[in-house]
């Protein structure tokens, strides 16, 4: 299902160039054959049907992916963000054995009790070459609805919920947003945004191999460097979060630099107005924001350079069907807001072993209730106007308040917590914490956010901690969040 638009592209074009990044450059029949020998690795290695993977943006993840789905597995990537209780959690909850990542990672990964292999140790160089020379191995029979990944999200709950896409999930979205917006052969993309994440899966792996393109590889985000890699490559497709597209914005660098740029999509987090217009003043190339959830596969809606309303997340991609709900559930009429619910080939399984969560999220006739509002105007453009879930958007990365409460309470001066998102000029949003005391007890800010620092992710920790003598609450006890955000402003 996923493999086989690799086998086409190498024999199709093998010479031409599939991906680069800092170390490497592979053409399409290269590519192929690092795949080729990663699949053999993978079968040697593992009986196990799900296989750990820890990669940044690079050309041996792209071939990483198609070698784990060709040896006839499921992929579980893992976030290199996470602190290693998450990353525990998740180990044990996907019942893997077995993580293949790099040598950078070695230390974040050492407290945790599974093997690891890491490819600079393989002698994979070698077995690339020697498979160059063999006939391809054959396709495993993966049929449509199997896993091809398990991508773990934070639950609402603090217990990590992977989201099961299955191969037609995958490959049915990546191909109606290769019609959406008109991508083709001649395209290069730009791979910054990481494959733990579906947008990143999606857009810089799954999208330029389907259609014969070439991907252009950058292991980390920073700006400048972006932006001279774009200029140098002659890069058309550019796919950030917006948080990211407004640090570009603030360099200093001339806006011709991104003259190559035909389409830059931005997606994972709301794109403030005065982000798109900052960028498209400086390099005169409009942002097109888009909607999606990992749950999705991930996009539901883009706008496109023919058909862009800014405002608006754009109109849905084919197959792709959308409602909008009220509290009771009924269909309200166009340009009202309501819940989104979507259905179509791009939704997900379900959630691994969570058969509990999967019914609350998916209902008997395959609409997904998103927890996002947002309207459908008359023209089938879809606008979010906010999120019924609480979960907070940091740079494009989750994070959910109740994980971050949880932590904060453990604290020995803290009593009770409560956790927002308050707007940041530079990420969408951070994390904000109101916090009450324990008795007789002076919680100190910078000891707070250094406990937590110690527990959760950078992006998690909040930015900001206030103490207060009790929480708002409502009639039933309920803590009413929306009275926490004057306390902010």
């Amino acid at each position: 299902m996923l493999v086989e638009p690799l086998l086409n592209a190498s024999s199709r074009t093998p010479n031409k160039l599939a991906v680069t990044d800092p170390n490497r450059e592979l053409t399409y029949k290269q590519l192929t054959a690092f795949a080729a020998a990663l699949r053999a690795m993978v079968l040697k290695q593992t009986d196990c049907p799900r296989v750990g993977v820890m990669m940044p943006s690079l050309g041996s993840g792209m071939a990483l992916f198609y070698g784990i789905w060709w040896a006839g597995r499921t992929v579980v990537p893992l976030n290199f963000l996470a602190p290693a209780p998450e990353l525990a959690a998740i180990i044990d909850d996907a019942g893997i054995d077995l993580i293949i990542t790099i040598e950078p990672f070695a230390d974040a990964l050492a407290s945790l009790p599974i093997r690891k292999i890491y490819l600079e140790q393989m002698g994979l160089k070698r077995k690339t070459l020697a498979a160059l020379v063999r006939r391809w191995p054959a396709l495993p029979e993966n049929a449509p609805d199997e896993t091809a990944v398990i991508l773990y999200t934070s639950g609402t709950t603090g217990r990590p919920k992977g989201v099961c896409l299955s191969f037609d999930n995958l490959r049915s979205n990546a191909e109606a947003g290769i019609e959406h917006m008109r991508l083709a052969p001649d395209h290069q993309f730009l791979g910054v945004i990481p494959s733990f994440h579906v947008y990143g899966l999606s857009t810089t792996i799954l999208c330029p191999v389907l259609v014969g393109a070439t991907t252009h590889f950058l292991p980390r985000f920073q700006p400048l460097t972006v932006i001279n890699t774009i200029h140098e490559r002659r890069i058309t497709v550019v796919v950030l979060v917006a948080s990211m597209y407004q640090a570009l914005a603030r360099t200093k660098l001339p806006g011709d630099r991104l003259a190559s740029v035909e389409l830059a999509i931005s997606g994972g987090e709301p794109l403030p107005p005065a982000a798109a217009r900052a960028f498209a003043e400086k390099f005169g190339v409009p942002l097109l924001e888009g909607y999606g959830m990992t749950e999705t596969s991930p996009f539901v809606s883009v706008n496109r350079p023919t058909a862009n309303k800014p405002g608006t997340a754009g109109q849905l991609l084919s197959g792709v069907e959308v409602r909008i709900v009220d509290d009771n559930g009924q269909d309200v009429s166009a340009g009202a807001g309501g819940e989104i619910l979507v259905r179509g080939p791009g939704v997900m399984r379900g959630y691994y072993n969570q058969p509990a969560e999967t019914a609350k999220a998916v209902d008997e006739a395959g609409w997904l209730w998103t927890g996002d509002i947002g309207t459908l105007d008359n023209d089938g453009y879809l606008s979010i106007t906010g999120r019924k879930k609480e979960m907070i958007i940091v740079g494009g990365e989750n994070v959910y308040p109740r994980e971050v409460e949880d932590i904060l309470t453990l604290h020995d001066d803290v009593a009770e917590a409560a956790v927002i998102g308050v707007p940041d000029a530079s990420r969408g949003e951070v994390v904000a914490a109101v916090i009450v005391p324990a008795e007789d007890r002076k919680p100190d800010e910078i000891a707070i956010r250094d406990f937590c620092r110690k527990r959760l992710a950078g992006f998690k920790v909040p930015r900001q901690v206030r103490v207060g003598s009790d929480l708002p609450r409502g009639p039933t006890g309920k803590i009413l969040k929306r009275k926490l955000h004057e306390l902010f402003r």
